[in-house]
């Protein structure tokens, strides 16, 4: 098993369990900004791709514009810890929204769910609806739980 593989398993795996993480932007004067989101993850056996439903305000369109990077940084009490960094990109057609929404839908919980719960996305094609496609390019999963135990590995993935 090569490290990307061993890297995007171990991350989508504690990803989905933990559910929401920590995003980071950056805005147009290079200020760091945070804000909370709930991706999910496609682990195709050679890439690693992930999904955020949200809505396109003019905060995250002008930081996109300017740098389309989100660094998101998923902790659980246990310790367990994964970051991905990656490069972000606005999806508005009609076709892609509808998938992830059928995605986020058809998902087991706790990282699935219903889109139509947020009063303000009233469907896919909804201008206030938009998603976020995220490629990493770095991958670190932190098994807190069995590495505070003396076991477990941290693992590293970077793209060349």
């Amino acid at each position: 098993m090569d490290s990307l593989q061993q890297a995007a398993e171990a991350f989508v795996a504690m990803a989905h369990r933990i559910v929401w993480c920590n995003a980071a932007s950056v805005d147009v004067e290079g200020r760091p900004r945070s804000r909370v989101l709930h991706p999910i993850w496609d682990w195709d056996g050679k890439q690693l791709t992930g999904w955020i439903a949200t809505s396109p305000t003019a905060t995250k369109r002008q930081h996109f514009q300017a740098h389309p990077y989100l660094s998101l940084n998923y902790w659980h009490p246990d310790q367990d810890t994964c970051v991905a960094e990656c490069r972000a990109q606005w999806a508005f057609d009609v076709e892609t929204k509808r998938a992830i929404w059928e995605k986020f839908k058809a998902a087991p919980e706790p990282v699935g769910y219903d889109p139509a719960i947020v009063p303000a996305w009233a469907a896919p094609e909804a201008d206030n609806f938009a998603v976020i496609k995220l490629e990493p390019w770095r991958l670190r999963v932190f098994p807190g739980t069995l590495l505070l135990k003396g076991e477990g590995t941290a693992l590293n993935w970077e793209e060349d």
